[in-house]
């Protein structure tokens, strides 16, 4: 008899309870622009690299490599242009963060040393074209009158980076790795003839940016649920890059001495090398 009213009395607790609950678990739904709130990326830290001692170190080569988003496994970087919610594209990212003081850039030196320091402002007035024009009006009297164009900078145009990094063995963890040392996003300026040059525009340390592109999102095209940074990017070298130039003698870029095809060989020919120096220090 007791087991009864201790049943009935259970029973009678968790109808008195559960349509509280239930009310509260439907009450407590929020509306979202997708399946969930998406704040992986935003709350990500950079994950910490190696410490490498100079004694450590028994082979170094320092290269600087050119990284296309027109290429289809480089698309992430250009995309989109025009930011929406928290994705931003490559070149955002960096005039966003610069413009907040969280990263400092400095002048894009050839070889890509960090040396003189420019501001947000400077980098933006380099960048804005002031072109003088003169025009015939199209009725009578068809006096010509001076124009002055002024062009904003546009960051559809960054269609290419830089990356200078320095590939080293440690004999102390006896394997080859990389370190990114800097990074250069490049302009492509189109020329009246249909050509386009790259303009760099400026350089980063990667160190001091890496807080700033481990919190940016980055598109995976195979999962969209497994979001990836920029910075996861890079480390784990989820992209396509050429050879620019390698250090040297003659201190030199490969177009300064090779073109078209032979260009590519010579991009092939150091990227060959590296790969061969850590295969020559085993025996099999």
């Amino acid at each position: 008899m007791k087991k009864l009213f201790v049943i009935i009395g259970l029973f009678g607790i968790s109808l008195f309870f559960a349509p509280e609950a239930s009310a509260q678990y439907f009450v407590d739904q929020t509306y979202t622009d997708g399946l969930y709130v998406e704040n992986a990326t935003g709350t990500k830290t950079a994950m910490p690299l190696p410490t490498v001692r100079e004694a450590d170190v028994m082979w170094k080569k320092t290269v600087w490599r050119e990284i296309d988003f027109r290429q289809k496994m480089n698309q992430g970087f250009y995309y989109p242009t025009t930011a929406h919610q928290n994705w931003k594209n490559f070149i955002t990212v960096i005039t966003d963060a610069m413009k907040e003081g969280r990263i400092t850039a400095y002048n894009d030196e050839p070889t890509g040393e960090l040396l003189n320091p420019v501001s947000y402002s400077q980098i933006m007035n380099k960048q804005t074209d002031t072109l003088y024009r003169t025009f015939k009006r199209p009725y009578p009297p068809y006096e010509e009158y001076d124009t002055v164009i002024i062009s904003q900078f546009d960051p559809s145009q960054v269609k290419r980076c830089r990356i200078k990094e320095e590939w080293y063995f440690d004999k102390q963890r006896s394997q080859l790795m990389v370190k990114i040392i800097a990074i250069c996003p490049v302009k492509m300026i189109d020329l009246e003839d249909g050509q386009s040059v790259p303009q760099p525009m400026f350089w980063i340390n990667y160190d001091s940016a890496r807080e700033v592109l481990a919190q940016a999102p980055f598109y995976n095209r195979s999962n969209s649920a497994a979001r990836l940074s920029y910075d996861e990017v890079f480390i784990k070298r989820m992209f396509d890059s050429y050879i620019i130039r390698e250090d040297n003698v003659f201190d030199r870029n490969i177009n300064e001495y090779a073109t078209g095809v032979e260009a590519l060989y010579e991009s092939e020919r150091i990227k060959q090398t590296i790969i061969d120096y850590e295969q020559s220090l085993w025996e099999y």
